[in-house]
């Protein structure tokens, strides 16, 4: 699965006009499942972002987790971020999960995030959205959890 991060002060996610979803400070999750992934992905792709250290403390330096500051969660599904643009100008998203394969991961995703972190929004999967974000730093991270391969021979 990949994910990019963007650090916020706030974010909100609107369909036809309409807010779906919003955040103050906290991270907004782009998130896309690739051909390949599984719920194990997902469950590493999650941990990993309510573990990592991208918030300031005292001190300024990046040493907090989300969790650590009680920001929000704003995840977005993005099939785009499989995009591969090696063979011209017109990208190919072949490695995107099939739309019921990303459906099912997005929504066991932000399911488990619920589960594991008290503010979590979200936009609509495979619906034409405007994200609109005030990224704080600018903070923005890319993220990539492989598909565990078996050892065989």
């Amino acid at each position: 699965m990949l994910a990019v991060l963007q650090r916020v002060a706030e974010a909100r996610v609107e369909i036809e006009g309409k807010v779906v979803g919003e955040i103050g400070a906290g991270l907004l999750v782009l998130v896309c499942a690739e051909r390949g992934d599984s719920v194990a992905e997902a469950d590493r792709l999650l941990a990993k972002i309510l573990k990592l250290r991208i918030f300031s403390d005292e001190a300024g330096k990046m040493n907090r987790s989300v969790q650590d500051v009680g920001g929000g969660l704003l995840v977005v599904s993005q099939f785009t971020l499989a995009a591969d643009t090696s063979g011209g100008n017109r990208p190919s998203f072949t490695g995107a999960a099939a739309p019921e394969d990303g459906r099912a991961l997005y929504e066991y995703f932000v399911e488990h995030a619920r589960k594991t972190h008290p503010q979590v929004q979200t936009g609509e999967f495979a619906a034409v959205m405007q994200v609109h974000l005030v990224n704080d730093g600018p903070v923005t991270i890319p993220l990539r959890m492989m598909p565990a391969r078996g050892i065989s021979g």
